[in-house]
């Protein structure tokens, strides 16, 4: 029975079937006879979904070990690690616009195509599937505060500039920095509010409410889990690097913009591994997980990486500002507004998954059919 079970585990579908690019990515990386920069793009960009599923499955174990107050602690800060290496290694290039794309790519992509997909794939399973609204309310209202964020620095640069040196460099970057700092504490707050004051709000609701895999399968040890861990940061950061060297190449090859690939491709990979997760726990009809993991990510990606990246970029040649283009921020006001139209009643069903998807296939159009800001 258990030789049947593990031939099933094995056969199911997996993210882990994309493991058989990662040496593949490296051939094409190092083997000359091999070099094409399209090629590198595309089987490096499959080759990270597999390895972030593998950073957030060793993330999850090590919540599992340590305990409920630290394991959300370490959910929180690692969940959207690979899309915070995947811009590093492009803030290092100085593929600025492909950084400022990936921020709203992340935002939206998590908010209306991972959140879509799931609400559409559990309404199909469930006729109205519920959820906290009060723990969403306060996730939707912390993203219409980073969507503010995003707005208040371009208006500054569209505004100032109209008026004779009424906008420097320096000024928008002072202000983008100030605006890090407000949103790193925002972050704190609303990390503190989860985990420690009003826990109970984010711990699901219904019948599956206790989330305990280790019933199911065997918790790793902790030395595994930090193995794995840093092995696949290591390894992720690697196979980011060779994605980011062939942006130029393959966006040419592919006739699309920095805007694009940063928007909708980038982002896409970086949060594979958080897709399946979702849709899964949908399915089940646990749609306060599947919530949390995409509202959750997109306020990890707009109060979190944002402003690590704009600290971080102090490193590099070049500085990172929150002013973004007027479609990127139209793009991640209108995501917000609609998530929080949607998740305001407690309850969802699939005609609601297909609207975002609808908005979700909009804004990909736009972004599409954009041309290049210079």
């Amino acid at each position: 029975m258990s030789t049947a079970s593990s031939q099933r585990a094995w056969f199911r579908p997996s993210l882990d079937w994309l493991a058989v690019f990662i040496p593949i990515a490296f051939a094409v990386r190092y083997v000359p006879s091999w070099e094409n920069q399209t090629a590198l793009f595309v089987v490096s960009a499959l080759a990270i979904i597999p390895i972030a599923g593998w950073m957030g499955n060793a993330t999850e174990q090590l919540a599992h070990r340590l305990g409920e107050g630290i394991g959300g602690l370490l959910n929180a800060s690692f969940g959207n690690a690979a899309e915070l290496i995947i811009a590093l290694m492009a803030l290092k290039a100085g593929l600025i616009d492909v950084v400022k794309a990936s921020i709203t790519g992340s935002i939206i992509g998590n908010l209306l195509l991972v959140l879509g997909v799931s609400i559409f794939a559990g309404g199909v399973t469930h006729k109205v599937q519920r959820f906290n609204k009060t723990a969403a309310r306060v996730s939707c209202t912390a993203l219409i505060l980073a969507a503010a964020a995003l707005v208040i620095p371009t208006v500054f640069h569209q505004t100032a500039a109209a008026h004779p040196g009424g906008w420097t460099p320096r000024a928008e970057q002072s202000l983008s920095l100030a605006m890090a700092v407000v949103l790193l504490a925002t972050y704190a707050a609303i990390l503190i509010f989860s985990l420690v004051t009003h826990r109970e709000l984010y711990v699901g609701s219904g019948p599956d409410k206790a989330k305990k895999p280790e019933e199911h399968e065997a918790v790793w040890p902790v030395g595994k889990a930090v193995a794995v861990l840093i092995g696949a940061t290591f390894l992720v950061a690697w196979v980011s690097e060779f994605l980011v060297s062939a942006v130029e190449a393959a966006r040419h090859s592919m006739g699309v913009t920095e805007t694009f690939v940063g928007v909708i491709i980038v982002a896409v990979v970086g949060n594979a591994a958080e897709h399946s997760t979702a849709v899964s726990m949908a399915l089940k009809n646990k749609m306060d997980l599947a919530l949390g993991i995409a509202v959750g990510s997109s306020i990890q990606i707009a109060l979190f990486v944002t402003p690590v990246l704009v600290f971080a970029s102090y490193f590099f040649a070049h500085r990172l500002s929150l002013e973004f283009s007027l479609p990127e921020v139209a793009a991640v006001v209108m995501a917000a507004f609609v998530a929080d139209q949607i998740s305001g009643d407690g309850e969802s069903n699939w005609l609601e998954g297909v609207q975002l998807l609808a908005l979700y296939l909009i804004i990909a159009l736009l972004f599409y059919y954009l041309p290049p800001s210079h």
